[in-house]
């Protein structure tokens, strides 16, 4: 089943805390994930950053706005137990508890007034806890970003084309220096390869190179070519750059033979030029912090 938003976890969590026992964060998330019967794939599934899990940030978000409402409270770090309100909550055998419900107590509506008052949907909307909003808003700048880039890098020339390749490889710790990079590719025409770059500093061994603007889909023609040239070369290493796509047929040839082939489409490349900085800058950055709870342990 699809992982609950976390409205749809405060009443499963409250239940899981009408012992009235104090409760840590792990057992409640082990509790409600066996209750919805969450695979082990929806358990591991991580927000876009990769730096929490989805299903755990949604329980802790759960649980944060029911503390706001005063029907959790916690009596020590990382520790929490449902409150007399919480319980008589309960006793009113409550079919849902949202935002919309909690917003019938004083102290959560003191506590959220503000954000509410800017938000152009109604609580009772709102599905994503704020850090998947603030992910998937950057997930969603980063594609139209490598749409752009890949629209750029259709209409430039190919001299230019093979600059971009150079760049991106040095930048990922390829060919040593821009100069050594840029006389290893750029001279095609040798039985399909464009250029050699070495796969280290050192250059312990070579990385063959083919780099081209694409006006359909690559085949499995082009990459069996690629694959005969290398083979004429010795060569165990290629890489197959493009700003189109590549086939079922291509992907398959490439991943069932000896020979190392890495496809490298468009939109993979458009991402490799985000991730490393290549024809792209920093327009604004923000830093998103969070409570450090051994600052506040007195004593």
């Amino acid at each position: 089943m699809a992982i609950p938003d976390f409205q749809r976890l405060m009443l499963p969590l409250l239940r899981f805390c009408k012992d009235g026992a104090e409760h840590s964060n792990h057992e409640a998330i082990e509790a409600l994930a066996e209750e919805f019967g969450l695979s082990e794939s929806e358990r591991k599934r991580l927000l876009p950053s990769g730096r929490q899990h989805v299903f755990d940030n949604r329980v802790a978000w759960a649980r944060a706005h029911m503390k706001m409402a005063q029907l959790l409270e916690n009596p020590r770090r990382g520790i929490f137990r449902i409150t007399e309100r919480g319980q008589s909550i309960l006793a009113q055998n409550a079919a849902v508890i949202n935002l919309k419900v909690l917003r019938q107590f004083p102290e959560y509506v003191d506590a959220r007034e503000k954000p509410q008052s800017t938000s152009s949907s109604g609580p009772e909307e709102v599905v994503q806890t704020p850090e998947e909003q603030i992910e998937h808003a950057y997930v969603n700048i980063q594609e139209n970003l490598a749409q752009e880039i890949l629209q750029q890098l259709k209409a430039s020339s190919p001299s230019f084309f093979e600059k971009v390749v150079v760049d991106v490889l040095v930048r990922m710790g390829y060919g040593g220096s821009l100069k050594d990079a840029g006389q290893a590719i750029g001279h095609s025409g040798d039985e399909g390869i464009d250029g050699v770059i070495n796969e280290d500093r050192l250059g312990l061994d070579s990385i063959y190179i083919q780099a081209k603007k694409w006006e359909g889909t690559v085949s499995r023609p082009e990459i069996q070519k690629f694959a005969g040239a290398l083979q004429g070369k010795r060569a165990t290493k290629g890489v197959f750059i493009t700003t189109s796509d590549f086939t079922h047929g291509a992907k398959e040839f490439a991943s069932n033979i000896t020979t190392k082939i890495i496809l490298i489409d468009g939109k993979r490349l458009a991402d490799l030029m985000i991730e490393y900085g290549v024809g792209v800058s920093t327009e604004v950055a923000y830093e998103l912090k969070k409570l450090d709870s051994d600052f506040f342990i007195d004593g």
